[in-house]
C-alpha cells in the first residue's frame, strides 16, 4: 500500500544544551533552537532521533527529530521519561490523540483535525479528516523516516479510506530528499473527486483535498460558526474574509434572512456559492469580490448596517516583525466594523496570527470600541475548539470576541 514511501534509517545524535533551555525542556516545551545547543556528538540528518541530556547528571531529558533545514533544529516528541520511538510508540499517540476529539465525534460532524502537530505530541505533522478521507500535511523533513509506521496507524485508528499527502512549501522543494513524494498525492485509496464533501455539525461543506488552502478546509472555527448560526435566526449578516463561507453558510441554515460574503477572492466566494447550495439552494446570499478595508467603507457609504458583522481575517503577522502592523489593521477592522452593526447587533471579530496574544488582540478591540463612543458590551470570549488542542503557549493562536451594540 506505502511502496512509495522512502526507506530511511533514523541515526541517534547525543545533545547538550544550555541550562535555561533545560529548564524550558523540563516545562515541556516542544522547541530547540540552534543557538541553545551547545554540544552536538554527530552531524545529523532530517528525522534522525536527538537524545537530550542534562548537564550535570548526564540524565536523559528529552528526545526529538532532528531537524537540520529549520531554525528550530530539534523538534521534541518525548520529555523526561525514556521510551523507544517505535510503532507502539505512535500508535499510543495516535489513539490518545483520537480519544480527545470523541465528543466532537459524538456529533453530526464527520470532519475533525486528528493530529494538531505539537500539541498533540507531534510537531511539524497536521493529520485532518473531511468524511472517509484522511489528509496529512508535513511542515518538516523530520517525520519522512516514521511515515511506515503512521500512516497505516493513521488510516487504521480514524477509519480512513483514503490518504492524501500535502506539502509545505519548504518541503515540497527538496525533492532530492523526498524520493518522488509530492504535494496533493493520493497515497492510498482512490480519490474520484478532489472535492470531498463533509458535515460539520449537520452542515454540509466541500474541500479540495489536492489544491486547496492548508488542508483542504479551515476547521478551528468550527465552534464559532456554529454559534453565529444559532443566533442567526431572521438576522441580516454580513461576513467578512468570508473565503469559503463557512460562517455564511452556518446562519444562512441557522435562518438569517441575508447574508453578504465579502472577499477579495472571487475563486473563494465561487467555493461560498456552492457551499451554500449544499444546504440552502433558494437562499438570499450575495457576494462581494473587494478588497475587506474597502468593501467595508463602500457598505458604510451606503449607509448599510447589519444584525450580525463577522470579521475573520487571515494571519496579519506571521513573523514578530509584523506584530504591529497586525494589531494597527485589527483596530481599523474594528473601527470599520462597529459602523456597520445596527441596534442590538452583534460584532464577531477573531484573529488567527499566533504572534499576537489574546491579550492584545482583545485590548486593541476594546480599546476602538470605546473610542467609537457607541454602546458595545463583551458578550463572550472563545479560543480553540476541541480538535484543535493546546499544549505550550506559541501553539495558541486562534481568539474570538463577541460584542453586542445596546
Amino acid at each position: 500500500m506505502f511502496d512509495l514511501l522512502p526507506s530511511i534509517q533514523p541515526n541517534k545524535i547525543a545533545i547538550k544544551v544550555t541550562t535555561r533551555v533545560e529548564k524550558i525542556i523540563r516545562q515541556r516545551h516542544p522547541w530547540i533552537f540552534e543557538k541553545g545547543i551547545v554540544k552536538q556528538n554527530t552531524e545529523g540528518k532530517a528525522g534522525d532521533l536527538a537524545i537530550i541530556f542534562d548537564n550535570k547528571k548526564n540524565k536523559m531529558l528529552a528526545i526529538g527529530l532532528f531537524d537540520p533545514f529549520s531554525p528550530i533544529r530539534i523538534k521534541l516528541i518525548q520529555h523526561i521519561k525514556p521510551a523507544k520511538i517505535n510503532e507502539d510508540w505512535f500508535r499510543a499517540k495516535i489513539e490518545a490523540a483520537f480519544e480527545k476529539r470523541a465528543p466532537l465525534l459524538a456529533t453530526d460532524t464527520n470532519s475533525y483535525r486528528l493530529i494538531n502537530g505539537e500539541n498533540d505530541g507531534l510537531p511539524s505533522f497536521i493529520a485532518d479528516v473531511y468524511d472517509h478521507v484522511l489528509v496529512v500535511k508535513l511542515y518538516s523533513l523530520i517525520w519522512l523516516p516514521y511515515l511506515k509506521w503512521l500512516f497505516p496507524l493513521l488510516l487504521e485508528i480514524s477509519q480512513s479510506k483514503t490518504l492524501v499527502l500535502r506539502l509545505s512549501r519548504n518541503v515540497a522543494k527538496e525533492k532530492a530528499h523526498l524520493k518522488g513524494l509530492f504535494d496533493g498525492q493520493v497515497l492510498s485509496g482512490t480519490l474520484p473527486n478532489e472535492n470531498i464533501i463533509f458535515k460539520e455539525h449537520g452542515i454540509l461543506f466541500s474541500a479540495n483535498v489536492i489544491h486547496g488552502h492548508k488542508t483542504g478546509y479551515f476547521l478551528d472555527h468550527r465552534h464559532n460558526r456554529k454559534k453565529v448560526g444559532e443566533l442567526a435566526q431572521g438576522k441580516r449578516v454580513l461576513d467578512v474574509f468570508a473565503y469559503a463561507g463557512g460562517f455564511s453558510v452556518h446562519a444562512l441554515v441557522g435562518g438569517a434572512k441575508e447574508v453578504i460574503s465579502l472577499d477579495i477572492s472571487e475563486q473563494a466566494l465561487n467555493m461560498a456559492k456552492e457551499n451554500v447550495a449544499l444546504n440552502s439552494p433558494k437562499a438570499q446570499h450575495l457576494t462581494m469580490a473587494v478588497d475587506a478595508f474597502k468593501g467595508l467603507q463602500d457598505l458604510i457609504n451606503q449607509g448599510k448596517t447589519f444584525d450580525i458583522v463577522i470579521i475573520d481575517p487571515p494571519s496579519f503577522a506571521k513573523r514578530d516583525s509584523e506584530r504591529e502592523g497586525a494589531l494597527h489593521s485589527y483596530a481599523q477592522l474594528a473601527k470599520l466594523g462597529t459602523r456597520l452593526v445596527a441596534k442590538q447587533g452583534i460584532l464577531v471579530m477573531a484573529s488567527c496570527s499566533s504572534r499576537v496574544s489574546s491579550l492584545d488582540f482583545f485590548y486593541v478591540i476594546d480599546t476602538e470600541l470605546q473610542k467609537s463612543k457607541l454602546p458595545f458590551k463583551a458578550l463572550e470570549r472563545t479560543f480553540h475548539d476541541i480538535d484543535h488542542p493546546i499544549s505550550f503557549r506559541e501553539g495558541a493562536y486562534l481568539k474570538c470576541g463577541y460584542w453586542q451594540k445596546s
